[in-house]
């Protein structure tokens, strides 16, 4: 695999990867790219100290054909997209299989629910780990009807929508800053919708700064804030042929990154941030956003390279 045209997927045969592996598939028709599926699991260690002192050995053949057959349901789920995708089992912790082999991927795909190495665990190891940890942008795909009600595992996988409408949180982070430009990338591929979000609880600072003589101007402080959405924003955007609509907004992070996320397709953010972003991956922020958002997020953390000019793809087509 190369960084340049490959989308990781981890899958485990639930509604919920599959309907993630739809969402990677129609991002790797549009794009051009390529899939690499993978279905991962980890063998109970255990002492069997009551069986005569020894230790149990375990037959994982049973697993491992499972884990293939789930695979090959996979492959042949995206058969017919004319993308190209390859296929492995990995025996290990799903979360470190999928970061080590982030190295070498543009983009990681997981899904919200699931079973085996990846069961109950969004907003857990793999989710977190994945996002905060990984080599490239990850993107956690909701299990969600397009009102954005969470579906039950065993429900219909309901149908893609194709990615019209983008949002991005902008604080002027360089976390932040990465994540536009990943914003900007999908945005031109996809001939699609972009918004930039920069906000702060306003509302709340007059409580938080009572101590000082005068009152906080809140008009200022968006006016102040606008002002330097647009410097970021227009800096990202160079000369990429694209409108973006800017908005600095009274609010937190989640609260409205959440908010957009129901009129929205994709949600692009960064791992880490300051201001009304701060915390956003791995903390109380991040639980929510990923709980509670009604569509896919994608996460650009510190370790995702920039993409520079000539790593845009323009689009191929699709749905």
């Amino acid at each position: 695999m190369t960084r340049d045209d490959v989308i990781l997927v981890g899958v485990d045969g639930s509604t919920a990867s599959l309907y993630a592996l739809d969402w990677a598939a129609q991002e790797a028709q549009r794009r051009g790219w390529r899939l690499h599926l993978v279905c991962a699991y980890a063998l109970p260690s255990f002492s069997a100290a009551s069986l005569d002192g020894g230790y149990a050995a375990l037959d994982d053949r049973a697993i491992q054909e499972g884990a293939a057959a789930v695979l090959a349901e996979a492959s042949a789920r995206v058969a017919g997209r004319g993308v190209p995708v390859t296929a492995k089992v990995h025996t290990g912790d799903a979360a470190g299989v999928l970061v080590e082999l982030s190295r070498e991927a543009r983009l990681a795909v997981v899904g919200t629910r699931g079973r085996g190495g990846f069961a109950d665990r969004l907003l857990g190891t793999v989710s977190s780990a994945l996002p905060a940890h990984g080599f490239c942008p990850v993107v956690v795909v909701p299990l969600r009807d397009p009102e954005g009600h969470q579906l039950p595992e065993g429900a219909e996988v309901p149908a893609v929508p194709p990615v019209g409408r983008i949002v991005v949180g902008v604080d002027g982070s360089p976390a932040a800053e990465r994540a536009l430009e990943y914003a900007i990338d999908e945005a031109v591929a996809w001939d699609a919708n972009l918004t930039a979000v920069s906000g702060v609880p306003v509302g709340s600072m007059t409580g938080l700064l009572a101590w000082l003589p005068s009152a906080v101007d809140h008009e200022q402080v968006l006016t102040d804030m606008t002002e330097g959405l647009n410097v970021v924003v227009d800096r990202a955007l160079g000369d990429a042929p694209l409108e973006v609509r800017r908005f600095a907004l009274d609010g937190t992070g989640a609260e409205l990154l959440t908010e957009f996320s129901a009129a929205c397709d994709l949600v692009v953010m960064g791992s880490r941030g300051r201001g009304g972003f701060r915390g956003l991956l791995l903390g109380s922020t991040s639980q929510a956003v990923l709980h509670h958002t009604a569509c896919p997020v994608m996460v650009v953390n510190s370790r995702a390279d920039v993409l520079t000019a000539d790593e845009t793809t323009a689009p191929t087509g699709g749905e």
